[in-house]
C-alpha cells in the first residue's frame, strides 16, 4: 500500500510499504479515504521530536471498514468510521475514568501513558496517511457515522482530533454562555477552540495570531481578530473589559510559538494568557509542549530544549488563575460533536483550504509548514476523492471570491462543500 513516510527533517516521501493487517482479534482494518495534516505533524516533520524515520504519519483519519477481527462484535465491514487519534483499550484505570488520552495499556513504556497513530513517543503505531490503517480495539476506538458520512467527510474527519481538541480547550478553560474568551493561535486547533466557544454561547471571542489568512477565517465564524504584528492581545482584551481581562482563555500554539518576526519563544502565549485573563479565570492548554525538544537549544535555549520555560508563575498565583493541560480525550466529546454535525449545528469543514491526493503529501507538508497564504488546513485522500482534480485545488478563499463575483448570498459563512454546491461544481 502507499503511505506518507517520514524520512528525516522536512522530508516526507510517498512510497509503498507493507499492507496494514489484522494483528489481534479486536482489530479492524480501515480503508482511509480522508486524512488530515495536523499542526502537530509539523513538529515531527521539522525534526523537533524523536519520531523515527521510516514511520507513516497521520493521526486524523476517516474511512470505511474493510475487515474485522474475530472478537469484533459492533463494527461491521462497510461501516464508515472516524478514528480518535488516541488509541485506547477501554478497560485500564485511565480509560475507565474517561481519560483515553492517557491509556496505560496501549502505551508500551511502563512509566508513560497515552498512545496515538503515527506520533512521537506515543507507541509504535503507524499513521493513517496511507491507503489502509490497522485500528486496535475497533469496537471501542471507532466512532461509527451515519448515512451522510461519504458526502460529509470533510466535516466528520475533524472529529479525529482538532474539533474535540479545540472543544477540550474550552472545557478546561471553563467557557460558559456569555463568557468573554481569548484564544491564542488561529491555526486549525485555535479556530476550532474559537468555534467551540461560539457554539457554547460565549459573548465575545478574540483570536490572536499574525497570519492574515487565518485571522480572516476567525472573523468569518464571528470571532474578533487580533493581529499580533501590530496589537498586544492583552491590551486589546483589557481595554474592552474595563481593564479586567477575559473570563478565560485557550492556548492553541505550543512550544514552537514565535513572534511575527519568526523568533521562537515558548513562553509567548502562556504568559500572554496569564496577562489577558482576569483574576480567578481559567486557561486551557492544548498546544503541544514536550519534555524534550531536539532542536530546541538552537532555536531557544538549553532549558527550553528540556521543556522548561520561564512561566510568569507569580502573576498566575497572584491572580488565582487555574490551568488545565494536555491532549484531548477525544472519545469524551466526539459522539456529541458528531451529532451536532449530523444535525446541521456544526460544520467544522469551514477551515479546509486544500484537498489533495496522497501522492501530493510531500508538497502539501512543505506548503503547510511554510504557512503559505491560504494553506489553513490540508486534507489528503489516499483512496481517491469524489471531487475532480480541478475543484480540489481551489482554495476556500478562491471559491469565496468567485461566489462574490456571482453575487451568491451568505458566502462568507459557507464551507468549501457548500460553496462548490452553490457554484454548481
Amino acid at each position: 500500500m502507499k503511505a506518507a513516510v517520514y524520512e528525516g527533517p522536512r522530508t516526507v516521501t510517498v512510497k509503498n510499504v507493507p499492507d496494514a493487517k489484522i494483528e489481534h482479534p479486536g482489530d479492524i482494518l480501515v480503508k482511509i479515504t480522508t486524512t488530515n495534516i495536523c499542526g502537530s505533524d509539523l513538529h515531527m516533520y521539522e525534526g523537533r521530536t524523536s519520531f523515527e524515520t521510516g514511520r507513516t504519519l497521520g493521526h486524523e483519519n476517516l474511512g470505511q471498514v474493510v475487515e474485522v477481527g474475530k472478537a469484533v462484535s459492533k463494527v461491521q465491514v462497510g461501516d464508515w468510521v472516524v478514528l480518535p487519534f488516541n488509541i485506547a483499550c477501554g478497560f485500564c484505570k485511565q480509560c475507565e475514568q474517561g481519560l483515553t488520552n492517557y491509556c496505560l495499556t496501549m502505551q508500551p513504556e511502563p512509566d508513560m501513558a497515552g498512545a496515538a497513530y503515527g506520533f512521537a513517543e506515543m507507541g509504535p503505531y503507524q499513521g493513517g496517511q496511507a491507503e489502509l490503517l490497522r485500528v486496535p480495539y475497533g469496537d471501542f476506538n471507532a466512532l461509527r457515522l451515519g448515512e451522510d458520512a461519504a458526502d460529509r467527510q470533510l466535516d466528520y474527519v475533524m472529529l479525529a482530533d482538532i474539533f474535540p481538541t479545540g472543544y477540550h480547550a474550552t472545557e478546561m478553560a471553563g467557557v460558559k454562555p456569555g463568557d468573554q474568551t481569548i484564544v491564542y493561535g488561529a491555526g486549525p486547533v485555535g479556530l476550532m477552540a474559537a468555534y467551540s466557544a461560539i457554539l457554547k454561547g460565549a459573548g465575545r471571542v478574540w483570536v490572536a495570531d499574525h497570519q492574515p489568512d487565518r485571522l480572516r477565517l476567525a472573523e468569518e465564524i464571528g470571532a474578533i481578530a487580533i493581529n499580533t504584528a501590530d496589537q498586544d492581545p492583552a491590551e486589546v482584551v483589557k481595554e474592552a473589559t474595563l481593564g479586567l481581562g477575559a473570563d478565560n482563555g485557550c492556548e492553541c500554539v505550543g512550544y514552537q510559538a514565535h513572534d511575527p518576526q519568526g523568533k521562537e519563544d515558548a513562553t509567548l502565549t502562556m504568559n500572554g494568557l496569564i496577562d489577558s485573563v482576569r483574576f480567578t479565570g481559567g486557561i486551557g492548554v492544548v498546544g503541544v509542549f514536550l519534555p524534550e525538544d531536539p532542536g530546541g537549544a538552537e532555536a531557544q535555549g538549553e532549558l527550553e530544549a528540556q521543556g522548561k520555560v520561564p512561566l510568569d508563575f507569580g502573576m498566575l498565583w497572584f491572580k488565582g488563575q487555574r490551568i488545565g493541560t494536555g491532549q484531548a480525550p477525544v472519545k469524551r466529546y466526539n459522539r456529541a460533536l458528531r451529532d451536532l454535525i449530523a444535525g446541521g449545528r456544526a460544520e467544522p469543514s469551514f477551515l479546509v483550504s486544500h484537498e489533495l491526493g496522497l501522492d501530493e503529501a510531500s508538497s502539501a507538508y512543505e506548503h503547510f509548514d511554510n504557512r503559505d497564504d491560504g494553506w489553513t488546513k490540508v486534507v489528503l485522500h489516499p483512496n481517491g476523492s469524489s471531487r475532480s482534480a480541478e475543484s480540489s485545488r481551489h482554495t476556500l478563499q478562491e471559491l469565496r471570491q468567485e461566489a462574490k463575483a456571482q453575487g451568491i448570498e451568505g458566502r462568507s459563512h459557507m464551507n468549501k462543500q457548500q460553496l462548490e454546491r452553490a457554484l454548481r461544481r
